[in-house]
């Protein structure tokens, strides 16, 4: 008949087919770009890791609600590394084998310290909101933060100590379960405390966990008469143990690092935590309005404020966010963070060095009447 194709029916029949598919193809969205998260979410880092969570979770949801990343959904998948080296690797692993683009988190410095061989060995970013240790300082890898290491903040609070506040004589609490953040931020505050002419009285280590006295920790810190007790913990712990000093003695001085300043640290420690001075990378008075507009959305998400793990997260997934954006063929998203070197933070510049450590600003607070405030 005339017109009638001269194929075989069948073959017709497979070609409308293999049409189909490719139109049904054609308009299927592209596979998801996929983050992981890393964080202690339960146990008694949880609020830091939630914080955290939730701070990269918005940053997500925020960039999806305006296209996602060149048109593709951004998916976060969420590990929780319960603050256990084991645990944290195994969950390095499951996210490697979803294949994401890159690792926010992890939040304390023995995870991160105990999780970069794997991330250095398989190639992808590691970009951790909150980890300030020096043992991964200056180190051309894989792991890069958004914040400045232990050395900015302990050299910042032991000035305050000797010149502001005139202690001469400290004692330190330290939890071994983070030794990689707390002992470096003793060695960094001892040697400009003690190089301004104080002395550490006493050093004590403990294990963060129910079965530690901290009873008995403050009696022991107390001992020699120090004029401040100087506790590097979480913020569950350094409350715990706050107001066993302050049960003991109404006139010592407490201090604490910015590992503690959630606002876990106030809603426990109460009036026992007031007047503590605190080193970190958050000005909660702040009234830029990235800031306030960011803390507002949280608020709206989540029904708590962010504090600094929210923000060092939010801030964080933003880079990675804004680095796959502009990533071209043949780079790597660590080329890309690195070249750009300059992120505009929710409060701050966020600057990175060649090895992928950055620097932004730093402020001295206090907690008065139960919140944290900037010291001018």
């Amino acid at each position: 008949m005339a017109g009638e194709s001269s194929l075989p029916r069948w073959w017709q029949c497979v070609t409308v087919l293999l049409a189909i598919c490719g139109a049904l193809t054609g308009c299927t969205p592209p596979e998801p770009l996929r983050l992981g998260f890393l964080g202690g979410i339960s146990g008694r880092v949880a609020d830091l890791g939630i914080a955290g969570r939730n701070g990269a979770m918005l940053a997500v949801e925020m960039r999806n609600s305006s296209g996602g990343v060149n048109g593709r959904v951004v998916e976060l998948i969420v590990e929780d590394d319960k603050q256990d080296p084991d645990l944290a690797r195994k969950a390095v692993g499951r996210l490697l084998e979803r294949k994401v683009e890159a690792i926010i988190g992890p939040m304390t410095s023995a995870m991160a310290v105990a999780t970069v061989p794997l991330v250095n060995e398989a190639g992808l970013v590691m970009l951790s909101p909150t980890v300030t240790t020096t043992t991964l300082t200056g180190v051309d890898d894989h792991f890069l933060r958004v914040v400045a290491s232990t050395t900015e903040y302990a050299r910042i609070s032991a000035a305050y100590h000797f010149d502001r506040l005139g202690l001469r004589r400290v004692a330190v609490a330290y939890d071994l379960h983070n030794r990689a953040y707390t002992e470096g931020w003793l060695a960094d505050y001892r040697r400009a405390f003690e190089l301004a002419g104080g002395t550490i009285s006493t050093v004590l280590a403990f294990s963060s966990g129910q079965e530690t006295s901290f009873a008995d920790l403050a009696e022991s810190l107390l001992r020699a008469k120090p004029e401040m007790v100087l506790i590097l913990a979480n913020s569950v712990d350094a409350a715990l143990l706050a107001q066993q000093i302050r049960k003991r003695d109404a006139v010592v001085r407490i201090g604490t690092s910015e590992w503690a300043a959630t606002e876990r640290l106030i809603e426990l420690g109460g009036r026992t935590v007031e007047g503590v001075v605190i080193a970190q990378f958050v000005d909660r008075d702040s009234t830029q309005p990235a800031y306030v507009a960011f803390c507002r959305r949280y608020v709206e998400r989540f029904g708590q404020e962010p504090g600094f793990g929210g923000l060092a997260a939010f801030d964080a997934a933003n880079v990675v966010l804004d680095a796959l954006v502009a990533r071209q063929p043949g780079q790597t998203l660590k080329q890309v963070i690195l070249a750009r070197g300059v992120f505009s933070g929710a409060q701050s510049e966020i600057r990175f060095d060649a090895t992928g450590d950055a620097t932004r600003e730093t402020y001295l607070t206090t907690i008065r009447d139960g919140a944290f405030v900037r010291l001018h």
